[in-house]
């Protein structure tokens, strides 16, 4: 059985260059003692505005590995797939992230939610689950809204978990079961519920992730109350260690975070709780890195500079065309972003402190970020121009990339000693 490690951590690349500096920082979490299985992920919807195949993600993932010795575990994930979606990824990834979002609230039919109210009704009752203070339980009515919501998006899990299993051969992969592009979070109790049909399912789940309370806007800080998050987080561990007993789910079950890079708020609070637990995690990430590559450029100067100066003026004509599609997942205040005439003038320094997630520098702007982090489609239109200078400027992009992912994430989620890990 293939099986995820404890931390393990998604790597979007967009655009496919920068494997090379995302393993890197692999490695070195390694030799300072953080063990992280790296997941390289991409989306239906990435292949089809960038142009490319899910083929060319196990391309690069076997590349740059290969190139580097790297003899651990590593995969390729399938991202947000679903049933309409998940044919073209089966034979070239090992990971399948089954998004059930668009699922969620549709009903099953009565036989089967009756079914599960005869099975599940005893849990309804009172459990007292280890970690939990209250007794987790839920009226009957409470029940069947649960009931409502969930088991027809389950149901849809094991049919495109069988899909999968059909044709790669019984858990020759790894399977996490998505559903938080919805928009309402799910409490501790309802993921209780949700685990227990996925065990109905026997759909072997070894990541879930669920919509957490709070606003994980793409690219930037969570927007919320960490404390509230932090407590709800502990309570979904504590389920999920009841559920892999209790259902017969695998023991390395864990939990998911999408849309998890550049959370800092949170990371303390995520790493105090898996370290007080002894629990894993799977922190997924994506625009992160295409971010960092436009950094990289500016930082660049000349022709790379203008390239990134021209992509953000672009998207200020495109706002509303590049924003829709994620809409629950960008707060963009237009007032807040700078003009096309005063970027025009900026300096390298000026246009990466911008765009660089740190809010110490009083030039940083969220929502210039937000916008280009949606912006990758322009990019996208040129690909000879922009390949050539990230080909160009690979070295400047590569420690952008790799400074990133290993300074401001992993240390800060899963180094030993957060408060003295981040080095600014």
């Amino acid at each position: 059985m293939k099986k995820l490690g404890k931390y393990s951590m998604g790597l979007g690349d967009r655009f496919g260059h920068q494997g090379h500096a995302q393993l890197r920082a692999i490695i070195e979490a390694g030799i300072h003692g953080i063990e992280i299985t790296p997941v390289w992920n991409k989306s239906n919807r990435e292949h089809i505005i960038i142009g490319t195949q899910p083929q060319d993600v196990r391309s690069e993932a076997d590349t740059v590995t290969g190139n580097a010795g790297f003899k651990k575990p590593y995969f390729v994930d399938a991202d947000h797939i679903n049933i309409d979606t998940v044919g073209r990824f089966i034979d070239c990834s090992d990971f399948f992230t089954i998004d059930v979002a668009s699922y969620i609230g549709k009903r099953a039919g009565e036989d089967k939610i009756q079914k599960f109210l005869a099975s599940a009704g005893k849990l309804s009752e009172g459990l007292h689950i280890e970690g939990i203070k209250k007794s987790v339980k839920c009226t009957k009515a409470q029940l069947r809204d649960i009931a409502d919501k969930y088991i027809f998006a389950a149901e849809k899990a094991g049919e495109i978990y069988r899909m999968i299993e059909a044709k790669k051969g019984q858990r020759n992969f790894i399977t996490e079961v998505s559903m938080d592009e919805v928009a309402q979070p799910q409490s501790p109790v309802e993921l209780l519920f949700i685990l227990f049909m996925l065990g109905a399912e026997k759909i072997p789940v070894q990541t879930i992730a669920p919509k957490f309370t709070g606003r994980f806007n793409k690219g930037v800080d969570y927007v919320g109350e960490p404390d509230r998050f932090a407590a709800e987080f502990e309570e979904d561990l504590m389920v999920i260690a009841y559920a892999v007993q209790a259902f017969g789910l695998p023991d390395n079950l864990k939990i998911s975070i999408h849309s998890g890079s550049d959370k800092f708020a949170l990371y303390p609070e995520i790493n105090s709780i898996i370290k007080k637990h002894d629990k894993g995690i799977h922190l997924k990430t994506a625009g992160t890195t295409w971010l960092e590559e436009l950094i990289g450029l500016a930082e660049a100067g000349g022709e790379a500079l203008d390239f990134a100066k021209e992509i953000y003026i672009k998207a200020l004509g495109k706002i509303e065309e590049l924003c829709v599609p994620y809409a629950d997942v960008i707060d963009i205040d237009v007032s807040s972003l700078p003009s096309s005439d005063e970027v025009l003038v900026w300096n390298s320094r000026k246009f990466a402190a911008s765009l660089r997630h740190d809010e110490s520098n009083p030039d940083y702007n969220p929502d210039m970020r937000q916008l280009i982090h949606v912006a990758y489609k322009l990019a996208a239109q040129k690909t000879n121009e922009y390949f050539s200078l990230l080909e160009e400027h690979k070295q400047v992009v590569s420690e952008c990339v790799f400074e990133n992912i290993y300074q401001r994430h992993i240390l800060r989620l899963f180094g030993k000693e957060y408060k003295n890990a981040f080095l600014a």
